[in-house]
């Protein structure tokens, strides 16, 4: 195998990593903070690939495709949140209602796409600027590949910026760890839940239409979305940000790598590369939880 093939291999590797790295960290943060299993974090996604479709349509612009996915993904999210997520929350019940819920905004979100849009694939094309290949030696890589992952390098820096370094960020991480006392300090657990399920949500469908121009706009990519989200966010650590990071970069590559070495068993590599984590991790690679020794 040539060394032009492996690089190849890696970038595209790598900018479906930071797509997924996209979602999966929109779902972990919601589990992070709101300590909400969000099922239909892949509709957020879906929703995202068919408003940036819509704004194409009207506007004749990919980057305003772009803005209204993000947008629209995140004002939706927080709309869910705050009319029905907010109102189970506390109950004894609380997790099997979550999911319950959140399967049923699935069902609800699928059928609306395709009353609003109909069943029939749609396609968005790539931004002119980015149509092309960047010439490096002998290796041709793709600009649009290369653009994802420099997006999600800096939204990476950005994140763990708020996160780490900010008021805000500090506010959220102690809302995650105790929001009965913030919530005594005086500041509003609830809208900041509302807006972390707003800002994870958008994550999700700046994803969608990020995605786009690279896969088939349909339906049913929400579902796959969200399987892929799920392995990535296991192998990580369940509401570990850093996890969600490696978690996507490790299931990109093997996937990447997988098609090419393994074409016949492509499908199944993610599954198998969660399942010996688990077997050695069983809370994922950066879980902030011990594990449980056996007696």
């Amino acid at each position: 195998m040539s060394i032009e093939t492996i690089i190849s291999q890696f970038v595209g590797g790598l900018s479906v990593s930071m797509l997924l790295f996209l979602v999966a960290s929109g779902l972990t943060l919601i589990f992070g903070v709101a300590k909400v299993f969000n099922f239909a974090h892949g509709s957020f996604y879906l929703l995202g690939a068919y408003f940036s479709y819509q704004a194409i349509a009207l506007f004749n612009n990919f980057w305003a495709g772009v803005i209204a996915a993000t947008i629209g993904a995140g004002l939706i999210g927080m709309l869910l949140e705050i009319c029905f997520i907010r109102k189970i929350r506390g109950r004894s019940e609380e997790g099997a209602f979550q999911i319950l819920l959140t399967y049923a905004f699935i069902l609800i979100i699928d059928d609306a796409v395709k009353f609003i849009w109909g069943p029939e694939y749609k396609t968005i094309q790539k931004p002119p600027s980015l149509a092309g290949t960047l010439e490096i030696g002998a290796v041709s890589l793709p600009k649009y590949n290369l653009f994802i992952i420099v997006l999600g390098i800096v939204i990476v820096i950005v994140a763990w910026y708020i996160l780490s370094r900010t008021k805000t960020g500090k506010i959220i991480q102690a809302a995650s760890t105790d929001s009965q006392m913030v919530g005594l300090l005086g500041v509003n657990v609830s809208m900041v839940m509302s807006l972390v399920f707003g800002v994870a949500t958008a994550m999700g469908g700046l994803a969608g239409a990020m995605a786009a121009p690279l896969r088939t706009v349909t339906s049913g990519s929400g579902v796959e979305v969200i399987i892929e989200s799920l392995i990535v966010v296991v192998i990580g650590g369940l509401g570990n940000f850093w996890g969600a990071l490696l978690g996507a970069v490790l299931i990109g590559e093997v996937n990447a790598f997988g098609v090419l070495w393994l074409p016949q068993w492509a499908s199944l590599l993610s599954f198998v590369v969660m399942i010996v984590v688990l077997i050695f991790k069983p809370k994922g690679l950066l879980s902030n939880e011990p594990t449980r020794k056996k007696i």
